[in-house]
């Protein structure tokens, strides 16, 4: 135990130092900190010092949208939040967090709550030396074939790795996240059906076919987007929990949902029209709730917090509506979710696509099946009338789109983004996007950029043929 504690301290004592290291000679490092630390001591947050209260954010998709509203929230409220906001979600990213918020004996003074962003499989080496009072559960879908394999397989890790103590706050339209630690304390959250929804899969990915407890097949009372939805199955009785917190009269355009909990009801601003942000939103409520916080508390708060410009951000320049779009490569869900979004959206549309996996070019490992497990077929929509392909998968990217029925005429390729840029229409009235993934943001930002300049150049060639 003492030697253990030596080299703890001096771990976090080196580990300090490089973050001041860092600035000085310019290195980003998010999460170099940590990774120093984990490796000259690797049970480093076993000893740390923790805030009184932790809060995780895991999931598939929505724990970087969900944890920095949380946090933003929490800070509203008047909490000091630790929080991986800036860093990474793996073990060397939480490390980092506690690294700067703790003093040169490890102990935590100046936050009184931690608000975690968490990869499912990263559980086996955080949770046991960080055990959460709370675990917002988002959702779990297919995500990369490579790190995930199957969502009831990251299922299966949530299970064996978070505490029994923990209390956990899940999707009720969600029924793999459901599956989760079937013994825990539990809240459920989830949306009432909306006109929108369906019975019967529209996507090409439907991973809860069939009921988990007897084999039955599911039969849903409605249902969103692949698995999302309200479910029973005839033969044995089960079927979808019941929500907690319920999102009823959910407005996207009008951007409004009210949230039932018992026999009360309060209504909620949406920051953006996606029903994906409603779930986010929601889960924020169910969180601030079981923290102890009142509706008439919350409300207010969640007035003024917005979804990370990182995330989705729109701006009208020039003539056009640019709008920037987070579309994580190497996942089908995210490309589905985002291609049916703007399908949805009112108005024509041109489409910049560059969720290239540039994390992989030195290798070119990366496994391309999930661009044929997203649903492209939502981009054949008469309203979208350009797409253009951009970066070293662009011909993969044009080879998916002409399969889905996509008119030639309308798609472009080109391997160069900052080319890409340039070949848009931006015609006046359209709404212009880029969709990008994560190994590609700060060149996406950079080629957002040049958008911008070929819009306001558009517009002013625009107006000088006028005169």
């Amino acid at each position: 135990m003492r030697m253990g504690k030596l080299r703890f301290f001096l771990a976090l004592w080196a580990a300090k130092l490089s973050i001041p290291a860092l600035k000085i000679t310019r290195h980003n490092g998010t999460d170099f900190p940590g990774f120093l630390a984990l490796k000259l001591c690797p049970d480093f947050l076993h000893y740390v010092d923790k805030p009184d209260t932790v809060v995780a954010v895991t999931g598939t998709n929505g724990k970087t949208t969900v944890s920095n509203m949380l946090s933003d929230a929490l800070e509203a409220l008047g909490h000091r939040v630790l929080t991986n906001r800036a860093g990474s979600n793996i073990v060397s990213g939480i490390s980092t967090a506690f690294l700067r918020n703790c003093d040169l004996l490890g102990r935590v003074r100046r936050c009184d709550i931690a608000v975690l962003e968490v990869d499912e499989r990263s559980s086996p080496r955080i949770y046991p030396h960080v055990k959460p009072d709370l675990v917002v559960l988002t959702n779990l879908f297919r995500d990369s074939i490579m790190r995930n394999a199957h969502p009831y397989y990251i299922a299966d890790i949530l299970t064996r790795y978070i505490p029994a103590e923990t209390k956990l706050i899940l999707n009720a339209d969600d029924l793999i996240s459901c599956s989760v630690c079937p013994d825990n304390a539990r809240a459920y959250f989830g949306v009432d059906r909306m006109e929108s929804d369906v019975t019967e899969c529209v996507n090409l990915i439907d991973d809860v076919r069939i009921c988990p407890r007897c084999g039955g097949k599911l039969t849903y009372a409605y249902r969103r987007y692949h698995h999302i939805g309200k479910a029973r199955c005839d033969a044995c009785g089960f079927a979808s929990p019941e929500s907690d917190y319920l999102a009823r009269q959910v407005d996207l355009s009008g951007r409004t949902m009210t949230v039932r909990e018992g026999e009360s009801s309060f209504t909620y601003r949406l920051s953006s029209d996606s029903i994906f942000n409603a779930y986010n939103t929601l889960s924020v409520v169910a969180a601030l709730r079981q923290l102890g916080y009142g509706h008439d508390k919350i409300v207010p708060v969640l007035e003024n917090i917005t979804v990370s410009s990182s995330r989705h951000s729109e701006e009208t320049v020039g003539k056009v509506r640019l709008v920037r779009q987070m579309s994580k490569e190497k996942n089908a869900l995210a490309g589905s979710r985002a291609f049916d979004y703007i399908a949805g959206r009112a108005g024509r549309k041109e489409l910049l696509l560059m969720m290239n996996c540039l994390g992989d070019t030195r290798h070119w490992s990366e496994n391309t099946c999930w661009i044929f497990d997203a649903d492209f077929e939502f981009l054949n929509d008469p309203s979208i009338v350009q797409i253009v392909c951009a970066g070293a998968r662009c011909r993969d990217y044009k080879l998916r789109l002409l399969m889905a029925g996509v008119p030639e005429d309308r798609i472009l390729c080109e391997d160069d983004e900052f080319r890409a840029a340039e070949r848009l229409l931006y015609t006046p009235g359209d709404d212009v996007y880029l969709l990008y993934g994560t190994d590609s943001l700060e060149r996406a930002y950079r080629v957002y950029d040049r958008m911008k300049a070929y819009a306001l150049e558009r517009a002013q060639t625009a107006e000088e043929a006028k005169a």
